[in-house]
């Protein structure tokens, strides 16, 4: 193992260093700074060319250049890295530590959420192959795979953030919109369970009922406004939270996986109260970790005490719904600082904005409140977060389903069925595990290749991230900022080859490494 993890580390460092060397000289070659100079009239012309010159060594060979660049890199190992300085005199490495956060924010986010809901509908269109659900969400991947980002991320900046600021302004849902809404809602999830046609109308029609319902006490309470989960929204999401997790864990014909997510379900509701003593103003994101590790202790505790044999089942169940049951109760306390935070001073009762990845108008108050910097950042994060993962989402529904048809055509998968294991337990334990072999190549070199910055989608919303600097440094002939944008995302890039290579491994035990 000592031997292939240094031999990797060996050729991923010639792939860096080979990279790098092309990408340098391939931009020295084809940008040239003095082209400002070529209609230029001012009297110190020779003068400011030869300054130039000078400062970027333009009259040194570019393979001579890199090596001069390459030298600063490798001091690293000694303490005394040094990626350069850009054109504005500031070094590079500082510039890129400014934007990086900004980048890794929105990275994390969207590969998260993509990577979480497109393997899910995927899996579930292959499990639903050919059925109404299928079809339509084949019709949407599609549709959304083939949408440009900056098409789609100028729509949600005038119908998620323009318009939805002006109908807060008096946010009630007409009756034909949420007639409508209803009834959209209704054939989605009706479509997702499927079934006969009497099955398929009595979800459609309650799902209606439901939506519905809601739509209209969230616009007779004004709820857009001081919007609330409260200890009913807190619990009715764990319970569903823990039947979705008892499914696909243990099926939900068993008693003691009933008994442990919804018990745990039920400690998480009891638990609500008590918890609000860790999110006072003042809290941290050390007071959220305390808090999931409250209700995730007693999650596994219910699962350890539940039943001695095959104790493994019952405490993933207990983690899974502690962890998932949770998220709502942090959700639930950002959003009782969302009616403050509309009427301040520094939002104007425009929450949802446009532009930035902070709002500089907030008081030093409002800042040091953790519950009010973190409902701004999280709100500054939704538009082009949803942007970068439509896009994503689309291709991992179409990764993830034709990886688990395949799968289920699988020999083994027939002999599963044969030797009279629950299909649960086919899919589950034997499909999706296995599913997961080619997908994890696509998810580490996705996650890695957005480090390189969303170029687009920060233009568009004007984040000054990874991808803003990459255009900057295109742009500006920074040669100096472009290397130190592109040998972290090489570097990036090869690590996550490597990472997935050993993941391979966790995914599949069959998988060893030889020598």
């Amino acid at each position: 193992m000592l031997q292939y993890i240094l031999r990797r580390l060996g050729m991923m460092f010639v792939i860096v260093f080979g990279s790098s060397f092309l990408a340098y000289n391939l931009q020295a070659y084809s940008s040239d700074p003095l082209s400002v100079f070529g209609e230029s009239t001012v009297e110190n012309k020779e003068y400011l060319i030869l300054q130039m010159t000078r400062e970027l060594q333009l009259d040194v060979p570019p393979p001579i250049r890199y090596f001069s660049w390459l030298r600063g890199i490798v001091s690293g190992l000694w303490g005394d890295f040094d990626m350069g300085l850009t054109r504005m005199k500031l070094p590079v490495f500082e510039v890129i530590a400014q934007a990086l956060p900004v980048t890794v924010k929105l990275v994390i986010t969207s590969t998260f959420l993509a990577i979480i809901l497109g393997i899910s509908v995927g899996m579930i269109t292959a499990i639903r192959q050919y059925s109404r659900f299928d079809y339509s969400m084949t019709f949407i991947s599609f549709l959304l795979f083939s949408l440009p980002v900056f098409w789609v991320a100028v729509l949600l900046k005038e119908f998620m953030a323009i318009q939805f600021n002006d109908f807060l302004v008096d946010p009630t849902i007409p009756p034909l919109t949420i007639v409508m809404f209803a009834a959209v809602f209704g054939l989605i999830l009706a479509g997702f369970v499927g079934g006969a046609k009497l099955q398929f109308f009595s979800i459609l029609g309650g799902a209606t009922l439901f939506a519905a319902g809601l739509l209209s006490f969230v616009s007779a309470t004004q709820w857009f406004i001081k919007p609330s989960l409260g200890i009913f929204g807190v619990s009715f999401l764990a319970f569903c939270n823990a039947a979705i997790v008892i499914q696909l864990i243990s099926g939900i014909d068993s008693k003691k996986g009933r008994t442990t997510g919804f018990g745990t379900a039920l400690a998480v509701a009891i638990l609500y109260f008590p918890l609000q003593a860790l999110m006072s103003a003042d809290a941290s994101f050390m007071n959220v970790l305390a808090i999931f590790a409250i209700t995730i202790s007693a999650g596994c505790a219910i699962g350890y005490f539940v039943s001695t044999i095959d104790r493994r089942v019952y405490l993933r169940i207990g983690f899974f719904t502690a962890l998932i049951s949770t998220v709502p109760i942090i959700v639930d306390r950002f959003m009782r600082e969302f009616s403050d935070y509309l009427n301040s001073d520094a939002v104007s009762g425009r929450p949802v904005p446009t532009l930035g990845q902070s709002n500089d108008l907030l008081t030093d108050e409002q800042i040091g409140n953790f519950w009010v910097s973190g409902l701004d950042t999280a709100l500054h994060l939704v538009l082009p977060t949803i942007a970068l993962t439509l896009i994503s989402f689309a291709g991992y529904i179409r990764f993830s389903r034709g990886s688990l048809l395949e799968v289920l055509n699988m020999d083994y998968i027939r002999t599963a069925r044969a030797k009279g294991l629950s299909e649960r337990t086919v899919v589950v334990r034997h499909g999706m595990r296995n599913a997961m072999l080619p997908l994890t190549t696509i998810l580490v070199n996705d996650f890695a290749g957005l480090f390189g910055g969303a170029i687009i989608t920060e233009g568009v919303f004007a984040w000054k991230g990874m991808g803003r600097l990459f255009n900057d440094a295109l742009t500006g002939y920074d040669l100096n900022l472009f290397m130190g944008v592109f040998i972290i995302s090489a570097t990036l890039t090869v690590m996550a080859n490597f990472v997935a290579d050993l993941l391979y491994g966790v995914v599949d035990p069959r998988i060893r490494i030889r020598k």
